[in-house]
């Protein structure tokens, strides 16, 4: 949503991209006591996090709990930070209660799905593109495209709602969200991805999007009792500056990971050269769980390309009587099919 301009106040460009980073301590400033070179740790900046080499502030960096590996830890604080304060910070999620999740083949969706897991007979509700049901299947309890009328064939099941809904996408949604909660619902908005609809952020869909959202009346929620919140992690770590609060979730969750109760679901790992296709995939919503960009592997593009290259050699020589005997013109065509 950062390329497609529709996060506000980005920083002028050029800028480099990313909030979220793991990787090995190689300095430290003077006034830094709980960290050392060497120390393995996650690290989270107003952006600037896709480089190499990132310069953070202390009190954004965490260490990492044995086991994890970097790819893990790239993954692992945006997403289970803002799953874990949508589920019991805001949403108070209890044993025998109901949840929907929107997107819920995406980073913090599929992060919001383990997380209900550790709460008994909680029963999760999610929506997400046809394309992704297969790998969310066991995942949850009752699936839908997004297209379809989810909140009927909610109703179906659950006559009376849901206690919780997280919704990432705003628009039209929102109210079907607050339509669907039970009585002492809480329906909780963390995104707004319906105002894009192409490559970047659409006025039309934007103010489609507004027009959707019914005025909220105080009346009407104090009538129904329901619930109506809101979370952004960006603002408030780095503007409402709660750092001893989110370090306080970040413990909770290493221990969870600990005990292997929580893991990032990795989609995809790719090359810092193959920025544009990563986002391309994102941008498709093709990705189930979190796309990682790692500086120390090869460019899928440039071994494509290699291939090719010998592809066409190939193609180009005249086949010897070995090569006739052995049928390589025919194996040739496979290569290109291998990467």
């Amino acid at each position: 949503m950062v390329r497609q301009g529709a996060i506000d106040n980005p920083p002028k460009v050029p800028f480099v991209m990313g909030f979220e980073c793991a990787g090995e301590v190689e300095a430290i400033g003077e006034a830094v006591e709980d960290l050392k070179i060497g120390d393995r740790v996650i690290a989270v900046t107003d952006y600037r996090a896709w480089a190499e080499s990132v310069c953070v502030p202390a009190q954004f960096v965490y260490k990492m709990p044995a086991g994890m590996t970097f790819q893990d830890g790239a993954a692992f604080f945006m997403n289970y930070v803002t799953a874990y304060v949508l589920l019991f910070e805001i949403g108070n999620l209890r044993p025998g209660q109901s949840v929907l999740v929107h997107s819920a083949g995406g980073g913090v969706g599929t992060a919001l799905c383990q997380l209900c897991k550790t709460v008994e007979n909680v029963t999760v509700f999610g929506t997400a593109s046809t394309q992704k049901h297969e790998a969310l299947k066991d995942k949850l309890d009752h699936l839908y495209d997004h297209g379809v009328d989810y909140s009927q064939e909610i109703r179906k099941i659950s006559p009376d709602g849901v206690d919780v809904v997280l919704d990432c996408l705003c628009g039209e949604d929102t109210n079907k969200g607050i339509s669907i909660l039970k009585p002492l619902g809480r329906y909780v908005l963390f995104g707004s991805s319906n105002v894009v609809t192409g490559e970047t952020k659409s006025f039309f869909s934007f103010a489609k999007s507004w027009w959707h959202v019914d005025k909220i009346s105080p009346i009407k929620l104090y009538d129904e009792n329901k619930i109506i919140a809101g979370f952004h992690l960006r603002e408030l770590l780095f503007k409402q500056r709660r750092h001893d609060f989110v370090r306080r979730l970040v413990g909770t969750l290493f221990d969870l990971y600990t005990a292997g109760k929580i893991r990032p679901q990795i989609d995809s790992v790719w090359a810092f050269d193959d920025v544009i296709l990563a986002m391309q995939r994102m941008h498709d919503r093709a990705n189930v769980g979190k796309i990682v960009l790692d500086p120390s592997i090869e460019s899928k593009q440039q071994e494509t390309i290699h291939l090719n290259l010998t592809l066409v050699t190939l193609q180009c020589q005249a086949p010897s009587d070995a090569d006739q005997s052995t049928n390589a013109p025919t194996a040739a065509p496979k290569t290109p099919r291998t990467t």
